[in-house]
């Protein structure tokens, strides 16, 4: 079995994430950004989210080579109040233009207490939690929101009209590192039936519905039909909601005028919002943090139910998975190696060494 075609596995992330940069690079992205692409995507690998891995690379090549995704990030100010900033992002790279944002809301949140920084006309930009955990590590709070491409319909509906609009929120957590959500409002983010597509794989019961919005397990039918929302009509509000704040209020596209990155054309239009707290503006850092410490341990300690063998916080699961893949490697499914290999043959960047099955 040769390297270009056997499953990957064992890959460590330093290796990935070179290899990403290179092909990146090889399509105009300037080096900074495309390590900071690449490293996104190998981060979602060793957090155990391969939905947001490395299966979207050539997504994001595709994209590059037909022009509706700029290799050059160049975002410009449209408005500036200080704690406010509203950017266009001109068809940019959604993970460089994220980036900026929370680095500049952070700043801003650290003179004013709290701000805000709003993008326009930007791209999809991996998970939302690689970029409020940056921010929970300055000693913030960061609440990240952004839109999407129709995947789920309004309750009642048919037709899929509403993005999975996902966000995130993260706070430092003191010895625990920190505390972060990251969730789609579907009952699933639409990448893990991606995932499920390449690892050949049925889907669950209650994620998705076919075009008829007859409940199926197959990952395809899924991807052409509906996701489901989480928590039934719940889910579909906060994803209305969450098209209001990264969508319609950043003067972005929303709604049905959102192209995802699964399409190669069309401008995405998606926009973000990223709002930014400044814990040393409110309170004391270390009162905060050993606070934050007691909910965390009377959270663990509670009655387990039976068959529950540990009570997790909201990132510890994330943060496991990482400990665990920064050592044994990071494990690809082959229809992603795949893809891989395909890049690498076309930019003639060298794969990562991995141990086959």
């Amino acid at each position: 079995m040769s390297t270009t075609d056997a499953p990957a596995r064992g890959i460590q992330a330093a290796d990935l994430v070179v290899f990403g940069e290179r092909v990146l690079a090889a399509h105009g992205v300037p080096e900074a950004d495309a390590h900071l692409v690449s490293d996104s995507l190998v981060q979602a690998e060793l957090w155990g989210h391969s939905s947001h891995g490395m299966l979207r690379l050539p997504w994001y090549v595709d994209r590059l080579r037909s022009g509706a995704m700029s290799a050059i990030t160049d975002p410009a100010v449209l408005s500036d109040t200080g704690s406010l900033l509203l950017l266009d992002g001109r068809d940019g790279i959604g993970q460089v233009l994220t980036d900026h944002a929370v680095s500049e809301s952070v700043r801003r949140a650290q003179s004013h207490g709290i701000s805000g920084v709003a993008v326009r006309n930007s791209n999809h930009f991996g998970m939302a939690a690689y970029y409020t955990r940056k921010a929970a590590a300055e000693g913030c709070v960061s609440l990240l929101f952004t839109n999407a491409s129709p995947a789920m319909a309004p309750w009642g509906g048919r037709e899929k009209t509403i993005g999975t609009n996902p966000w995130s929120i993260a706070v430092p957590a003191g010895r625990y590192g920190l505390a972060v959500i990251d969730l789609a409002n579907t009952a699933v983010a639409r990448g893990k039936l991606y995932l499920a597509a390449e690892r050949g794989e049925q889907i669950p019961d209650g994620w998705a519905a076919d075009a008829n919005g007859v409940p199926t397990t197959d990952p395809a039918a899924g991807i052409e039909g509906l996701i489901l929302p989480m928590a039934g009509p719940k889910g579909y509000v906060i994803a209305f909601m969450m098209d209001a704040l990264a969508g319609v209020l950043t003067g972005s596209a929303f709604g049905t005028g959102v192209v995802g990155p699964y399409e190669p054309e069309g401008r995405s239009g998606c926009g973000h919002l990223v709002l930014t707290l400044d814990i040393a503006s409110l309170t004391d850092i270390e009162e905060f943090t050993g606070r934050m410490e007691t909910l965390i341990e009377e959270t663990k300690a509670a009655e387990k139910a039976d068959g529950s063998a540990e009570i997790f916080f909201p990132g510890e699961l994330e943060d496991r998975a990482a400990e665990s893949r920064a050592t044994s490697g990071i494990p690809l499914p082959p229809n992603t190696w795949t893809s891989l290999a395909e890049l690498a043959a076309q930019t003639s960047t060298p794969l990562p060494v991995h141990t086959p099955n």
